[in-house]
């Protein structure tokens, strides 16, 4: 009876270990914008580990990127949800998401500063190996995290997931410091054939290490659990959501061994 209990008590323990994923909102500045990101970790890690920042499509910050978040703090990694738009920014129909994602989309100088706000808070993390960072976007957030790597960031990693791939400033793609793996609806409408090809021509004149994977019959917001195909051309595919999140978990084993 002694032994069952010792047992039972073990395993209770464990239980509580797997379950411990925190959740914390931070408020932080870029110029004089007070912006509102979410951390998430799992404290029964006691070492330093690879951080990720995550951008959010073009509602602002939300449920999904926050379950992203803990789908990777289950994996061992700290999340950080970056906020581009502002606090209590967060935009409820497609005509103000896409006034916002237009604003900084029109201005990426000021997307980037926005961004590198974020990936400041996360490399001040104490839970962080500052050594090994990675950033991953959706729709919005894609773009993003493309921008932040052509801004010059020391990142080790990042993934677009269909996001917007083209560039104002193609040169750019030469102050690119890490690995880049892009996911893309091949049926994807709002991602031109030109943008694509762009895209490519960018990546290799600069001499990147990239990757671009296109999942067949997937439309736009692919791994958005809400896109029900409302908006044409936008809609949630199972599978490129499963494939695309396997093709980032070996894309992170790469560059964080």
């Amino acid at each position: 009876m002694k032994k069952l209990f010792c047992t039972l008590v073990t395993l209770a323990g464990i239980l509580t270990t797997r379950a411990a994923i925190q959740t914390q909102t931070i408020e932080y500045h870029q110029g004089d914008a007070t912006l509102e990101g979410v951390l998430v970790y799992d404290d029964a890690v006691k070492s330093k580990r690879p951080g990720v920042l995550i951008v959010h499509q073009w509602k602002g910050v939300s449920a999904n990127e926050q379950k992203r978040a803990a789908m990777l703090a289950q994996l061992g990694y700290v999340a950080f949800c970056a906020d581009i738009y502002g606090k209590g920014i967060r935009p409820q129909s497609p005509a103000e998401a896409g006034a916002q994602a237009g604003k900084y989309k029109s201005d990426r100088a000021l997307l980037r500063a926005r961004v590198n706000a974020g990936l400041a808070v996360l490399r001040k993390n104490e839970f962080l190996d500052a050594s090994r960072i990675a950033a991953i976007g959706y729709c919005f957030g894609g773009t993003t995290v493309i921008e932040l790597a052509r801004s010059g960031a020391e990142l080790a990693g990042v993934v677009s997931f269909h996001g917007g791939l083209d560039s104002p400033t193609p040169a750019d793609g030469k102050n690119i410091k890490c690995k880049v793996l892009a996911c893309h609806g091949a049926d994807d409408p709002f991602v031109p054939a030109k943008d694509l090809a762009a895209f490519e021509s960018e990546m290799r004149d600069s001499g990147v290490d990239w990757q671009l994977k296109q999942y067949g019959g997937a439309v736009h917001s692919f791994t958005d659990w809400n896109a029900d195909g409302t908006m044409k051309g936008a809609q949630y595919n199972e599978r490129a959501d499963k494939r695309s999140w396997e093709d980032m978990k070996q894309f992170f084993g790469e560059i964080f061994k």
